[in-house]
């Protein structure tokens, strides 16, 4: 299984479009990518051609793309490449696609704030449930409640240097 793997670092250029399917979530935007090279007549940055790829995401990486994204974000797209030729209208058309492995802002261009998704069977926001503090400590004059023998805990220790 040859496929072409690319990495592309550019703009959203559309806002990204989502869709709940049979087979799960989908979203899709279009990404710009413009080489910029240095032109010594100018003693400046220039511009150069732009490429636009649709950008394919499926599943959590759908979801997570289209809460995420909005468009002029600079991000990075890491994916397979399709490049396709169809024949609309009497005219040939090629497009290029990238269906993402994964896609996150570029943090040499910006800062960004990241927040774990849900995870199954639980809200976003959602707070797990309090679990009780482990008794870390050896009761004066005891044993630990686990039956295991200890010297001394650590506050015992420290009131004991303190005093």
């Amino acid at each position: 299984m040859n496929e072409t793997m690319v990495c592309a670092v550019g703009n959203v250029a559309t806002q990204p479009v989502y869709r709940e399917l049979a087979a799960g979530p989908s979203a899709r935007f279009r990404l710009a990518v413009t080489a910029r090279y240095w032109d010594r007549e100018k003693n400046a940055w220039t511009d150069g051609h732009t490429n636009f790829f649709t950008v394919w995401a499926n599943r959590q990486l759908a979801t997570n793309a289209a809460a995420s994204l909005g468009v002029g974000d600079p991000v990075v797209v890491q994916g397979r490449l399709k490049v396709r030729t169809d024949v609309r209208e009497g005219q040939s058309w090629t497009s290029a696609d990238i269906d993402a492995v994964a896609i996150g802002h570029d943090l040499a261009r910006g800062t960004s704030a990241f927040r774990r998704g849900s995870v199954k069977g639980e809200a976003v926001g959602a707070v797990s449930p309090q679990l009780p503090e482990p008794v870390w400590e050896t009761p004066v004059g005891g044993e630990p409640e686990d039956g295991t023998a200890d010297t001394e805990s650590p506050r015992q220790a420290e009131a004991a240097a303190v005093t």
